[in-house]
């Protein structure tokens, strides 16, 4: 059944330009978390989706693959703010807060999928990169050094603990999302043994 086109947005007032680019990026969001492809996307669509001109998407965005860098952003953005979250939580204990951080960014990951396999597969970041995905291997280093620190875990070098963690965690993320049908373990416990193989945790109970 054809569905009829979504009606003409209004023009935004003086000084609502920066308006209408959030608007934009939410709806590139929207619409990555759906295709989990940032090539499937194109400006028009997200135009569309909008109500807008695609050539007013051209006013904020050189081309898609700005776009795409500027939706991922957002959504990192959104992944460190969980994360921080969680630590906030479990002030005073080292371990909880790793393992929050950890469990934040897993239960991301698993409310938007498509988003999470763009973020880490993307073309575009092969192209351009996402320098600021480094804020979140830093706030994961900053959390295994405090680990260290309190004794509760061996001293080492934490921006290799954390790098070996990154990989561990995103590995088992993309493929669970990629291969969803493999019998897979219960993913905190599978976070917990990455833990305390990778960081030196004593198991939990």
């Amino acid at each position: 059944m054809e569905t009829s086109p979504s009606p003409r947005r209004r023009p935004n007032t003086r000084g609502q330009g920066e308006l209408l680019r959030e608007d934009i990026v939410s709806a590139a969001v929207r619409m990555l978390d759906e295709l989990a492809d940032d090539e499937a996307l194109s400006l028009r669509a997200v135009a569309r989706e909008v109500s807008i001109a695609a050539t007013s998407v051209y006013l904020h965005f050189a081309d898609r693959d700005a776009l795409v860098l500027a939706a991922m952003r957002h959504c990192h953005e959104e992944l460190v703010q969980a994360g921080d979250d969680a630590e906030a939580a479990h002030e005073g204990d080292p371990a909880a807060q790793l393992l929050g951080r950890l469990l934040a960014q897993l239960a991301w990951a698993e409310a938007h999928p498509g988003l999470y396999k763009v973020l880490h597969e993307s073309k575009v970041h092969r192209r351009l990169g996402m320098p600021f995905k480094e804020v979140l291997v830093q706030r994961t280093t900053a959390a295994i050094q405090r680990c260290m620190d309190a004794g509760i875990a061996p001293d080492d070098d934490a921006t290799t603990v954390a790098i070996d963690l990154r990989a561990a965690v995103n590995g088992m993320l993309s493929q669970r999302i990629n291969e969803p049908g493999l019998h897979w373990p219960h993913a905190a416990k599978q976070v917990d043994r990455f833990l305390t193989r990778l960081v030196g945790l004593p198991p939990r109970p």
